[in-house]
Formats: structure tokens, C-alpha cells, sequence
């Protein structure tokens, strides 16, 4: 129960392939974490980790 409480919400902005912004939510411990999550979720960013705009911790 600790451990999800440390958790920080973090919204991570990517291009896919037609350069189309989106954003996927998530919940990690630190921003590489949530980058891993993202590269692990959608197989665009996979292949294209620079593809990755920026992420940001929510409040």
C-alpha cells in the first residue's frame, strides 16, 4: 500500500506516426519509469523513442 502512495501521476506527449501529438496517462514512481510504461504500451514509441516530446509529473 506504500509503495502506491509514492506513485505520482505523469502525462507523457509523443508524435506517432503521422506527427499527430498524443498524450498517454500514467502512474510510476519517477519519469523513467513512466517513459518505460509508455515504450512498453505503444509500439510506435518502441521503435521511435525519440518520438517523445516531454513528460510531466501532475501535481
Amino acid at each position: 500500500m506504500a509503495r502506491l502512495m509514492s506513485r505520482h501521476g505523469y502525462t507523457i506527449s509523443y508524435r506517432d506516426g503521422h506527427r499527430n501529438r498524443c498524450e498517454l496517462c500514467t502512474y510510476a514512481d519517477d519519469s523513467f519509469e513512466a517513459r518505460q510504461v509508455v515504450m512498453e504500451t505503444i509500439k510506435f514509441v518502441h521503435d521511435h523513442p525519440n518520438a517523445i516530446d516531454y513528460i510531466l509529473r501532475s501535481i
